[in-house]
């Protein structure tokens, strides 16, 4: 597929992006080779072929879900205004 300096136009102001005017051919070619090589991505047969999350065959490492920290509920509510069963009551703020 080849980008033509006009498509680069139009999607640099569709993109509310400012091209300098001398770049524009430039652009439009890095775009086309950008292309290109999805193109040939795209010819690769991938049928059969599971999906990967990573391109190592690598496990997570995953902590068990545990509270590690103590409850400290009552000592950090003692400064607050107003507290009910445990929530801090703040002003309504809308009506």
């Amino acid at each position: 597929m080849s980008i033509q300096s006009e498509d680069v136009l139009k999607i640099a102001h569709l993109a509310r992006l400012g091209v300098d005017e001398g770049e524009v051919s430039s652009y439009a070619s890095e775009l086309s080779n950008i292309m290109g090589l999805i193109e040939q991505m795209q010819e690769v047969e991938t049928t059969g072929i599971e999906p990967m999350a990573h391109p190592l065959d690598q496990a997570q490492r995953l902590r068990p879900d545990e509270a590690t920290e103590v409850n400290q509920r009552q000592s950090l509510q003692a400064n607050a205004p107003d507290v009910e069963d445990g929530l801090f009551l703040v002003p309504r703020v809308l009506d």
